[in-house]
């Protein structure tokens, strides 16, 4: 038996704490920006999985820390799961919170040396400062907001530190899928948009490799004799790109095409590769069908075309529990002082991944920031506190159901 339900954390108290907090969060940002952490390497990831890792011990919690096995095992960094179990169980209204962020960005090694942190007015700038060491930081601050509240009122939060998402987390989803199982919400941790909305939705991505035998001939001498799989390959760009607009909010892209060996060979093997991206599991498995019915015919005598799917990564689906998720940090955000919008991005991350294990997430939890991905990449000091203290109540009152 659980005690009577204590009032929630008001939203003031969790701002000022925040706020307290803002000078020690740009300091440990800036040592955080200060490691080269890119996808392949593991070593500077594991350095930021180092430091995460003493953080969420020093707020109780146990830390489980996972070293990628098979054909991604060496080239990333490690992945950590954090969890510390609330005083609620499911049967008191408890639930399953999970947080995700990610330890990697897209920079090469030397980049924090010759692009450093650096402070220009209310704007921070480094390589990772907003993707995502911004949003990994936020996290970690809105957890210790929340110990100085002695908010536990929650079954287990869940804290997901994943080392490769810049490349699509080959090595660290299935410890993405095992961690996310059971949860009953979960909050990215990917900076918000840089006019403050928040994530709903993401398109999900299909790669697929479609491989085109033809057969080989003397181009000057006996050409009839061969099948060139060139022209077919042609003509299935042609046809494929042209599925787009066929079906709202899907699109088809032939990013690569290669074909032949030599000028007098008829050409007897292309291959093309194609992304597929829509908001819906749907819509990804009606174009590929589309592709597979274009590919069955193709239009040169004598060549075939096989398809394979190389890679998926599911949708983040705007559902109607995701609205409600928008909804309650909406209220949750006005009385922070902040308009929170809703948008849909193209881009893939974590979320999706963790989408399609049927947990609901709400993204773009991070403070604001942008121009991620170059050298202009920036985050905004001044949206800090209010944006931990939003993460900070989102996981107070999700954690609880009988707060409604």
């Amino acid at each position: 038996m659980t005690g009577p339900v204590k009032q929630r954390p008001r939203s003031r108290d969790l701002l000022l704490s925040a706020e307290a907090r803002l000078e020690g969060f740009l300091s440990e940002l800036a040592g955080l920006v200060a490691i080269d952490s890119g996808s392949y390497s593991p070593a500077g990831v594991n350095r930021v999985a180092d430091w995460t890792a003493g953080r969420l011990s020093a707020l109780g919690f146990a830390v489980e820390r996972v070293t990628p096995g098979g054909a991604a095992g060496g080239t990333t960094g490690d992945v950590l799961i954090g969890r510390r179990p609330g005083r609620l169980t499911a049967r008191d209204g408890g639930r399953r919170v999970l947080l995700a962020a990610h330890m990697d960005t897209v920079f090469a090694d030397g980049t924090a040396a010759s692009r450093p942190f650096t402070l220009q007015g209310p704007l921070a700038h480094g390589p990772g400062v907003s993707d995502d060491k911004g949003g990994l930081l936020a996290g970690l601050t809105a957890l210790d907001v929340l110990r100085e509240a002695g908010v536990d009122e929650y079954a287990e939060i869940v804290f997901l530190a994943t080392p490769d998402e810049e490349i699509g987390s080959p090595a660290s989803r299935p410890v993405t899928e095992r961690a996310a199982r059971g949860a009953h919400f979960a909050l990215a941790l990917e900076c918000a948009r840089e006019n403050g909305d928040l994530v709903i939705a993401r398109k999900g991505v299909a790669d697929l490799l479609l491989t085109v035998t033809g057969r080989a001939a003397h181009s000057g001498i006996e050409p009839e004799r061969g099948a060139n799989a060139a022209l077919t390959a042609a003509h299935l760009v042609v046809a494929l790109q042209a599925l787009n607009g066929r079906w709202e909010d899907v699109t088809v892209n032939v990013g690569v095409v290669r074909a032949g060996t030599r000028t007098n060979i008829v050409c007897p093997e292309a291959e093309l590769r194609v992304e597929i991206r829509s908001a819906t599991a749907s819509g990804i498995a009606r174009a590929r069908a589309a592709i597979e019915e274009t590919a069955a015919r193709p239009r040169v005598p004598g060549t075939s075309v096989v398809v394979e799917q190389l890679d998926l990564c599911p949708p983040m689906e705007d559902t109607g529990t995701a609205h409600r998720m928008m909804a309650h940090a909406r209220a949750l955000g006005a009385e922070l002082g902040l308009d929170l919008g809703a948008t849909a991005t193209g881009g893939v991350g974590d979320a999706n991944i963790i989408a399609g294990v049927g947990v609901p997430v709400l993204d773009g939890l991070g403070p604001v920031g942008g121009a991620d991905h170059s050298p202009e990449e920036w985050l905004d000091t001044t949206s800090v506190p209010a944006r931990v203290a939003l993460l900070a109540a989102l996981v107070a009152t999700l954690g609880d159901a009988r707060h409604g």
